[in-house]
């Protein structure tokens, strides 16, 4: 039977109260309630939760546990999201680009986009098409606003696929009607067509969570991605990670990112992460140990 909530709301000094009594130590009050209040409890208490002792049900802090080591691990998630946000644009923007640019080649029709045999299963197509619509009518963009004031047709291809979210693409694509169409662009990022719109779309799940500040550190992640078996590049150990965690998710954007830019900086940039904040566990996104020396990051 579910019951009634009932937890009132509690003020700051209420809930700086409330975690000295479960053991947290507050160094300095001015510090927590700037937190408390500028980011909020609720938010916080994903990086509280990692400091509780076992049974957590019984919200007990650990001996020496501090609310800077909480505001220490939102500060790392923060910026993690933001690297990680800024890897998966250019993965987005490489995917419309290809898409775009060989479906051109292969159809020769600026509206292919809006033709439904082009696509295997017409109900997806209406759907996707429906979703694509309504983000161009919704759009606040220049360039739509003088295509809706200029011409009588349906925008061309090019338009229209800069306004699809990265999960409407990883639809799109998985929906073309020919397969060979399919393979030549997966291939440019270093996959087959079923891996590449499995990872699409289970990065879509992660930029929502980066889009929506969530929290990406030590947590069992949406859209579990299938497993790439027959790598064309460096690839990682599939014996020893979980698919459903972060460093699979990290891993992916960069044997990714290896295809699109060679030369990108994403170790460096996880690396220089790590170097800031030295106390927070990698293990909790299931990092190995030795992951900088593994072939996919090092190459």
């Amino acid at each position: 039977m579910k019951s009634h909530f009932t937890k009132p709301a509690l003020s700051i000094e209420e809930q700086i109260q409330l975690l000295r009594q479960r053991g947290l130590t507050i160094e300095d009050e001015a510090y927590a309630r700037h937190y408390l209040e500028k980011v909020g409890y609720f938010r916080l208490s994903a990086y509280f939760y990692p400091l509780l002792k076992e049974p957590k049900e019984n919200h007990r802090f650990k001996n020496e546990s501090t609310f800077s080591q909480a505001v220490q691990l939102y500060k790392f998630d923060r910026k993690l999201r933001l690297l990680v946000f800024s890897q998966i644009e250019k993965i987005e923007v490489a995917t419309k680009s290809q898409i775009l640019e060989k479906s051109l080649q292969e159809t020769g029709d600026v509206f292919w986009l809006h033709d439904d045999k082009n696509f295997r299963d017409i109900n997806q197509f209406r759907k996707t098409e429906r979703i694509i619509l309504d983000e161009w009518k919704g759009s606040k963009e220049d360039f739509v606003s003088h295509y809706e004031h200029t011409y009588c047709d349906n925008p061309p291809a090019w338009m229209m696929i800069e306004l699809i979210p990265i999960g409407v693409l990883s639809h799109l694509y998985r929906n073309i009607q020919k397969m060979s169409l399919q393979k030549e662009i997966s291939k440019e990022f270093g996959l087959v067509p079923d891996v590449f719109s499995s990872w699409l779309f289970s990065l879509s799940g992660i930029r929502n969570i980066c889009c929506h500040h969530n929290r990406l550190w030590n947590r069992i992640l949406p859209n579990t991605p299938m497993e790439l078996l027959k790598p064309k590049a460096h690839w990682i150990d599939l014996t020893s990670v979980d698919r459903r965690k972060t460093y699979y998710k990290l891993a992916m954007i960069k044997y990714m990112l290896s295809f699109i830019n060679p030369k990108n900086r994403f170790l460096e940039g996880i690396v220089e992460l790590q170097s800031e904040f030295p106390t927070v566990d990698f293990r909790a996104m299931d990092f190995p140990d030795d992951w900088q020396s593994l072939p996919l990051w090092c190459s």
